[in-house]
């Protein structure tokens, strides 16, 4: 999923848990937030590469191209995008990263729920050709041959079911 609709649905969710008990907005930023780290974060080797070789357009490229069109990086900016990718998209690295705060703090940080929400959406709308999930990682790579999200009719649906679940929200508040 585009890291707009990754945003907007976080926030949609923690607005509608919002009617179980009291949401801040400073929680409700941090889910937002940790909803779209997942996709800028692996992009930062990127970057570092196209400002140190004065090619800042290669970000730019790498961050909208489409399946087969990435540009062509050195070895290792691909492995370490690679790898960040890998991290911030897993399962398990989140199940790790929530136990530890959950043992720390004696109570689930509502806003990893913004990092959950990216991580069950982007298995299932990420196809094999482009940047699956490996939900699992570090344990595998595999990640679910899921919906391209970039296809401009899922694109369309998605935001069209933004837009419901919007007008939804608004009309339960204003009730």
């Amino acid at each position: 999923m585009d890291i707009l609709a990754h945003g907007l649905w976080a926030g949609a969710g923690l607005v509608a848990l919002s009617n179980a008990g009291p949401v801040n907005k400073p929680s409700l930023a941090w889910a937002v937030a940790l909803a779209v780290v997942p996709d800028v974060v692996h992009t930062l080797p990127v970057a570092a590469w196209a400002l140190a070789s004065g090619t800042p357009g290669e970000w730019l490229q790498y961050a909208t191209a489409a399946p087969g069109g990435e540009p062509d990086f050195p070895a290792w900016v691909a492995f370490w995008s690679h790898q960040v990718h890998c991290v911030f998209h897993s399962a398990l690295v989140a199940a790790a990263v929530t136990a530890l705060l959950w043992a720390w703090l004696r109570r689930l940080w509502l806003p990893l729920l913004g990092w959950w929400s990216h991580i069950v959406i982007d298995v299932f709308t990420h196809s094999a050709d482009f940047f699956p999930s490996p939900v699992f990682y570090p344990i595998t790579y595999w990640g679910f041959d899921g919906i391209a999200w970039n296809e401009p009719w899922f694109m369309a649906l998605n935001y069209a079911a933004l837009l419901g679940v919007g007008v939804w929200l608004w009309r339960r508040r204003r009730a």
